[in-house]
């Protein structure tokens, strides 16, 4: 399989290319509409079609990519079925195979960070991708979006966690130029979600954040809902305060 994980400085946002090798067919995950004619370009020089691209969850903080990506390519939209959005292509629940020539990635929902979340897992268990449902040494905020910390807690531990201890995990976002991480790492290290935090604790840790909303949310979130199809003609420079994940 080929891979790239590539990146929105802008905010903070890991797109990965997943693709592959002899079918030459590819998959986008959590594509920025800014950033869509890098992507186009990445798939161009490596010889790809773009059939599929894949949303972690609602983003508050950017605007997908996935309508753009629509228009050049005719790739199909797959976001959580429990987001309820008509414009996507793939209404996906968990246990859901998104297959892509030789490889296929599993859906598992992990919601909490908002109520729709899902995190994909390759299929040998090598890698996953977590959006912002487990972050590299912290995890998604609770506090919008339907968000509970109690259910992502559990979401963690039960989906995320079980997986073995080498997995890679690939976040949507870091904010401190990290990359990837593995699910050892994070049951030792993540200060919210170690092995030894309750739920009760990590409720306590989550309500006492106390974080501003990312700057983008109020146009960010309604294009979102249309898969990037009805985004603002003209986007001012992405930034954000909160952020989504922290």
């Amino acid at each position: 399989m080929l891979f790239r994980q590539l990146f929105d400085a802008e905010s903070s946002t890991f797109t990965y290319l997943l693709a592959d090798e002899v079918s030459r067919e590819a998959i986008l995950i959590d594509p920025v509409r800014e950033t869509a004619q890098r992507d186009l370009e990445q798939l161009s020089s490596l010889g790809l079609t773009l059939t599929t691209t894949l949303e972690t969850h609602v983003h508050a903080d950017h605007i997908t990519g996935a309508w753009a990506l629509h228009q050049r390519t005719g790739s199909k939209c797959g976001v959580a079925g429990a987001a309820h959005l008509p414009c996507a292509d793939l209404q996906l629940a968990p246990g859901d195979i998104v297959r892509c020539g030789s490889f296929s990635l599993e859906v598992r929902a992990t919601p909490g960070h908002t109520d729709s979340c899902l995190s994909f897992v390759l299929d040998d268990h090598s890698m996953a991708f977590t959006g912002d449902a487990l972050l590299i040494r912290g995890c998604g905020r609770t506090d919008f979006q339907a968000g509970d910390p109690r259910r992502l807690y559990r979401s963690v531990r039960e989906q995320i966690f079980t997986l073995p201890s080498s997995t890679k995990l690939f976040p949507a976002h870091d904010y401190q130029g990290r990359s990837v991480t593995t699910v050892q790492e994070e049951r030792s290290f993540n200060p919210r979600l170690h092995d030894a935090i309750s739920e009760d604790d990590f409720a306590a840790i989550m309500a006492g954040l106390k974080l501003a909303l990312p700057k983008k949310m109020a146009i960010a979130v309604p294009a979102n809902m249309t898969c990037g199809r009805d985004a603002p003609t003209m986007v001012a420079p992405l930034g954000f305060e909160g952020g989504e994940g922290i």
